[in-house]
């Protein structure tokens, strides 16, 4: 046979840096999982709920498209999809809860008035 008539070693499959195996694909899922976990803990700051509300729809995006792309022969990440995607809508979801909740506390004239109550009762307690 002639170096002509072989073909090429590797042709046609992509390979690891230095592995010589097929890469494996991967996807949105991976994305999905850092927005996710971004998403909950600005979240769980409650200062950067609104960050995290929109890096959680970000991340639930990113995890539906990943998971899409799971289906497709040679593409991994299903689980990576899953849980991004679990985690984002979780952040949705609390961010969602900490907007309404402060929504109806700033609509409630009394409940403001409380607060404002309890500053000037902390502001006279620190100058005494």
């Amino acid at each position: 046979m002639t170096a002509s008539s072989e073909p090429a070693r590797g042709a046609g499959t992509p390979t690891r840096a230095g592995r010589g195996g097929p890469a494996a694909k991967t996807s949105a899922a991976a994305f999905a999982l850092v927005f996710g976990v971004a998403a909950l803990i600005s979240v769980l700051t409650v200062i950067l709920s609104w960050i995290g509300l929109l890096l959680g729809i970000i991340g639930v995006i990113l995890g539906i498209v990943g998971l899409r792309m799971a289906g497709r022969p040679g593409v991994t990440g299903r689980g990576v999809a899953i849980g991004g995607l679990v985690l984002s809508a979780l952040a949705v979801l609390i961010g969602l809860a900490f907007a309404a909740g402060i929504t109806t506390v700033l609509n409630n004239e009394d409940a403001v008035n409380r607060i404002q109550q309890e500053v000037d009762d902390l502001r006279d307690r620190l100058d005494t």
